[in-house]
């Protein structure tokens, strides 16, 4: 799915339930339709990553966030502009490509503390579900996979929006984020400070600032 992109804005639609039916789109609670000029941005895309980001952010010590990144990946993405509910994404992160900054710390984020690289050299977030908040914003629902276990998280997307750049390449932007709590995956290592609190917190929040090029042969 493409609902992981990057460009220009996006128009409110005021759409009853009956004209969401007529044009096959989801619109639970009265929700707005798309912009009807993201129909034409239906089809397969891959996420540029010279110019996306998939980072992570984190509290440290309780009193200063430390950002990192991975900076390799794959995806296979498709984006029904029509309806976007049939939209599909799929994530495959290389733990191993953490970046923080520091040699240091991001060793010890892919060793046997945390992410393990060693033994689950792979991250993945396989979309299952997409649904239509308001005409740019998007809730995808999907399965996140962290050293072998799978919980089901739910990112929110703003559709950023969609141009052709100088050297004809259509694309396409969203930025999303969710926040997690990594001991449901397992990640619970920590050290404890002298006041009490925790050194690394429970709570990280993934950022997904991404632009995708459109594939040849999509719609």
């Amino acid at each position: 799915m493409n609902l992981f992109s990057r460009n220009p804005s996006a128009r409110r639609v005021a759409a009853s339930t009956a004209s969401a039916a007529a044009q096959g789109v989801a619109a639970p609670h009265g929700a707005a339709l798309p912009d009807p000029a993201m129909a034409a941005l239906t089809g397969e895309w891959i996420v540029d990553p010279a110019h996306s980001r998939i980072g992570f952010s984190v509290r440290h010590a309780m009193v200063t966030t430390v950002r990192g990144a991975f900076t390799e990946y794959e995806s296979r993405l498709y984006f029904d502009g029509h309806n976007p509910a049939r939209s599909q994404a799929r994530l495959a992160l290389s733990t191993a490509s953490v970046d923080t900054g520091v040699e240091q710390r991001d060793a010890h984020l892919i060793g046997r503390d945390f992410l393990n690289a060693a033994k689950y050299p792979r991250l993945t977030f396989n979309s299952t579900a997409v649904q239509i908040a308001e005409p740019d914003v998007f809730r995808m629902i999907g399965d996140l996979t962290i050293r072998d276990t799978t919980r089901s998280v739910v990112l929110e997307l703003t559709y950023i929006g969609h141009v052709t750049d100088p050297f004809g390449y259509e694309r396409v932007g969203f930025d999303g984020t969710t926040t997690i709590n990594r001991s449901d995956w397992g990640l619970t290592y920590n050290a404890r400070l002298a006041e009490g609190g925790a050194m690394v917190s429970e709570k990280v929040r993934l950022q997904f600032d991404i632009a995708a090029i459109r594939t040849a042969g999509a719609e």
